[in-house]
């Protein structure tokens, strides 16, 4: 409570209500001069009355508590670990020992040439961001009803610094792919980068984009169904051997089986990167711009059922 604001209340109490409307009354004060002291001091929250509706200058006025939910999420993730951060290295590379024992060595899937550990790690790179900022936004109403229930802030940040977070994440594991590209780059290996490994940060984007957009919506759903969690989670498991993070498009010659794989958003981003940054994969503008525009359109949504439910949420879950 701000100064001037602790001394009309002091003056409340010590001298008694009735001199208190004296005063409250009186010039040179009187009701306008009591209403702009407490306008000088006063936010205002209002209910927003548009779903479709973001507040890019309330997120900027809460950036400092943005950046604490970032930091949160980066300190937690691995702490108290005798590791620590070297499981951003690990996990991936223990990922790609077994899709290359497995998928590589047992089912002999083919790479298109290349060598499985830069095959498979540029996938699991993808893949791994996607899910991760999937998995923990579809779970942003859940995880902090707590806090929802007792402060005022944009719910919107949250799911927000979820996917900066990872950004993190995923430029540790990118450092790992550039060493070993190298390795097999310098041996001589049939790896053919081209320009278009510059729209990898366009790609970065819309990995975020979509992730946001089906992790609000799901966290929106899960405040009703708590059974939309558990099938979700079975849903992504099975979501990435719908996408060619394992094996190349091009082994997949059955029309209608393409078909539906191209269908996938996640699908021709991933062959995107594989085109620019290993020259194999299949390349299409039409399909980029398909990808594009279907995360815009669930951006939209995901954007309106989140505004609509942090309304009334707290009476639910």
């Amino acid at each position: 409570m701000h100064l001037k604001t602790e001394k009309i209340v002091h003056f409340f109490f010590v001298t008694g209500f009735n001199k208190f409307l004296i005063f409250f009354f009186k010039p040179p004060l009187g009701v306008w001069g009591l209403l702009l002291i407490m306008e000088e001091y006063t936010t205002v929250i209002k209910p927003k009355d548009k779903l479709l509706e973001v507040n890019l200058k309330e997120i900027w006025q809460y950036r400092d508590l943005f950046s604490m939910f970032v930091k949160r999420d980066i300190v937690t993730q691995y702490k108290q670990t005798i590791l620590g951060p070297a499981w951003f290295f690990i996990q991936p590379l223990f990922t790609m020992a077994m899709y290359m024992l497995v998928f590589g060595g047992i089912a002999g899937i083919s790479t298109d040439g290349l060598p499985q550990a830069l095959f498979y790690l540029s996938g699991i790179l993808c893949w791994q961001y996607f899910s991760d900022c999937l998995n923990k936004t579809s779970n942003t109403f859940l995880n902090n009803q707590g806090i929802f229930g007792k402060v005022y802030f944009p719910r919107l940040i949250v799911p927000l610094s979820v996917v900066t977070s990872n950004l993190l994440r995923l430029g540790i594991q990118l450092s790992l792919f550039v060493a070993v590209y190298m390795y097999y780059l310098v041996t001589g290996a049939p790896v053919r980068p081209n320009l278009y490994a510059l729209l990898f940060p366009v790609l970065v984007v819309m990995l975020a984009g979509l992730a946001l957009g089906f992790g609000i919506i799901i966290s929106s759903m899960t405040t009703k169904y708590r059974d939309m969690t558990i099938l979700f989670t079975f849903v992504v498991q099975l979501w990435m051997y719908a996408t060619p993070i394992i094996y190349p498009l091009s082994t997949i010659t059955d029309e209608r089986i393409r078909l539906a794989m191209m269908i996938n958003p996640i699908t021709s981003i991933v062959e995107t990167f594989k085109y620019g940054a290993l020259g194999v994969g299949t390349f299409s503008w039409t399909m980029l711009g398909y990808s594009f525009g279907f995360m815009v359109v669930l951006l939209t949504i995901g954007i309106v059922v989140f505004n609509k439910v942090q309304r009334s949420f707290m009476d639910t879950v």
